[in-house]
């Protein structure tokens, strides 16, 4: 009968085992030194090697010429426990002999003892699936076996196992293997298995394995089935059902070119096609979480487990998009994810992900008022510097930040930076301070300069929805949504100002990590991104006048979340 490759080339020493080097290493050392503990909890996810690891332990406490802490596989005992005829080494599965009584008869036969070892070792696979009674039966054998007595339990949900259990077993944790170890490890046992794959292939196996050895063997074995000798990627994809991934960078060129037509018309195609929406989403999750690796690592191809063709793919595309577009694509596609796992209507929910990312309004709210509020926040802190100083030409050095924030306005209007630049330095225009004035603006300047300002609170409307908003905010914190219960919102260009007759709120947004998931929550509710800052009642306003101006602008832009740098 023909053997599958897992169980084919499943390691037979330590020395064999893949990836898992952190957990061998210890336990040929116990072995040589003689310090072998008498119960063992192997944990981690599917096809690392934890059954593998078991069995060769077992083999080797009873091995008859142990060779530096590994089994000699030559020996009866070794034989025997390879074709699972020694009697000595019990392996029961937890998840069909669950209950108490399954547990006594280990119990029970842990009494006598080994036949023909050293030791009578029982492996305990799923050992999670066990009942409460059942764990609590196996409790104090456990704690105090016989000396002649190894546990070895393993599973992959150690969250389930009781503190009381795995407080008594020296506990080892698997990782995912690397997928470049599993590349390799394919490589050789195809090449001995008289067959042949490309690195590519090999890569992306690994990929769809996801860091699981015995997932990779198998898939393998079917692409030798249906291959000639030769493992390709096509053979790969067929073999795994993918049709490609062709699909997954037009749609995702769609998203970055803001081409909302052509996303859509590849949805409905594919839809047609009976692609899963849901599967569709994660993979152009991950596209952009490829992207996103690659414009914050020097190395990307060290983590990424791409091909060199789609490597080139993902380099063109980060190109052409940022970073915060990046990160604003992966929430949306998240969200979209979450509620398609909810019941909504996968179609309709990939749909409006799209429409969502591929919206130009929505592009210029998120990215292009960052980045200007971002320029205005230096430009504030460069007046500050140099209104104190009195040391710096401030009509020139405004005149170079005006530059710097109409190079952002220019992109979005279609005006060039010059025509820019004369209607704010008309507008902005501040005088060369002399001996007299050189620490003091006049007046009017000064007024001038917060002017902007006072026209957002001027042209101030009840914002309708703020109710909705507070009551989005529950989901975050109770607490946060109860501090804004009884508060008042208006609404005027791209900013929401709050009017609250408690002080609570506004210590808030002077916290960027909740005033973040204020805006958030206006986000979900309108669409939009707003900057956020107090409501002043026209009465308010006129008793501020009184103060000193440049206080007023500096308050201001503090109280719209621009931090300020006072010297």
């Amino acid at each position: 009968m023909y053997q599958v490759l897992y169980r084919k080339w499943r390691p037979k020493t330590f020395d064999d085992v893949s990836g898992q080097e952190h957990i061998t290493t210890t336990l040929v050392n116990e072995l040589k030194s003689g310090r072998i503990n008498h119960a063992y909890l192997f944990t981690g996810s599917r096809g690392t090697g934890k059954t593998t690891c078991a069995k060769i332990l077992a083999k080797s406490v009873n091995c008859l010429s142990p060779e530096n802490g590994n089994p000699c596989g030559k020996c009866e005992n070794c034989i025997a426990a390879d074709d699972g005829s020694f009697q000595d080494i019990v392996e029961m599965d937890a998840a069909s002999n669950r209950r108490i009584d399954d547990i006594r008869s280990v119990i029970d036969g842990a009494v006598f003892t080994p036949a023909k070892g050293k030791y009578k070792v029982y492996i305990i696979d799923e050992v999670h699936m066990l009942t409460q009674e059942a764990f609590n039966a196996l409790l104090k054998t456990l704690e105090e076996p016989p000396s002649h007595v190894i546990f070895i339990l393993a599973t992959t949900e150690v969250h389930k196992l009781p503190t009381t259990i795995v407080s008594r077993c020296q506990r080892f944790d698997f990782h995912r293997i690397n997928p470049h170890i599993i590349k390799d490890r394919l490589k050789y046992v195809v090449e001995r298995e008289g067959c042949s794959i490309t690195d590519d292939a090999a890569l992306l196996i690994a990929a769809i394995a996801d860091g699981a050895l015995r997932d990779a063997l198998s898939l393998t074995d079917r692409c030798i089935g249906l291959g000639s000798g030769e493992i390709t990627l096509s053979v790969v994809r067929e073999a795994s059902g993918l049709s490609g991934r062709s699909y997954v960078y037009d749609m995702a060129a769609f998203c970055i070119n803001k081409n909302c037509q052509g996303a859509l018309e590849l949805i409905a195609k594919l839809y047609s096609e009976s692609k899963d929406m849901a599967r569709l989403c994660e993979e152009l999750t991950e596209h952009f979480r490829n992207l996103m690796l690659i414009k914050n690592v020097k190395k990307p191809e060290d983590i990424l487990v791409v091909g060199s063709d789609e490597l080139g793919v993902l380099k063109s595309h980060g190109e052409r998009i940022s970073l915060s577009e990046i990160v604003h694509i992966i929430d949306v596609l998240g969200l979209a994810f979450e509620r398609m796992n909810k019941g909504a209507d996968s179609r309709t929910e990939m749909e409006t992900a799209v429409v969502k990312l591929c919206s130009p309004q929505l592009d210029v709210t998120q990215d292009a008022l960052l980045s200007r509020v971002g320029a205005l926040e230096r430009t504030v802190n460069r007046l500050m510097n140099m209104i104190e100083n009195g040391t710096v030409n401030v009509k020139k050095d405004f005149d170079n930040n005006v530059d710097t924030v109409n190079e952002e306005k220019a992109a979005d209007s279609g005006k060039t930076n010059a025509q820019i630049n004369e209607n704010e330095k008309s507008q902005n225009y501040l005088s060369e301070p002399t001996k007299e004035n050189s620490n003091v603006l006049k007046e009017p300047q000064r007024r001038k300069a917060a002017v902007d300002v006072d026209e957002i609170y001027q042209n101030a409307k009840p914002f309708q929805n703020w109710k909705d908003v507070v009551d989005n905010l529950r989901k975050y914190s109770k607490t946060i949504s109860a501090a804004f219960d009884g508060t008042r919102a208006y609404i005027s260009g791209r900013y929401i100002l709050i009017d609250s007759p408690s002080d609570i709120p506004f210590q808030l947004l002077k916290q960027s990590s909740q005033r973040e998931k204020i805006r958030e929550a206006v986000f979900e509710i309108t669409g939009a991104t707003y900057s956020l800052g107090p409501y002043r009642p026209p009465e308010r306003k006129i008793q501020e006048e009184k103060s000193d101006p440049m206080e007023k602008l500096t308050e201001d832009f503090k109280n719209l979340g621009i931090e300020v740098t006072e010297e």
